[in-house]
């Protein structure tokens, strides 16, 4: 009985970059290039897709968006330590309650 098991083939990063880049600068689809080059459409829809996020410009922020984000984080942070520090008290009490039932018992 045979095995219907296919071996995995392995694509180099550069083999990848080149097959995305005939889709985004042919413009042509991605079913149709992935057919001539023999790989599956999701498989190279997946290195295309790559390709756009790697040749993206990184978006550069305002110092209004930075201000702001910085203003959220804070917040955020100052509201984890008062959540902290309620917690470790009711975890004290809480101990502190146990600990005095264990010894009337």
């Amino acid at each position: 009985m045979e095995s219907m098991t296919r071996k995995r083939r392995n694509f180099t990063p550069e083999y990848k970059r080149e097959a995305a880049r005939l889709v985004i600068d042919t413009g042509r689809t991605i079913k149709g290039v992935a057919d001539e080059i023999g790989v599956k459409p999701q498989t190279l829809g997946r290195w295309v897709e790559a390709e756009r996020q790697a040749t993206q410009p990184a978006k550069r922020r305002t110092v209004e968006e930075l201000e702001a984000e910085n203003a959220r984080l804070a917040k955020e942070l100052y509201e984890a330590r008062k959540d902290n520090e309620f917690l470790g008290k009711a975890a004290s009490f809480f101990a502190q309650r146990r600990q005095d039932r264990s010894g009337l018992n």
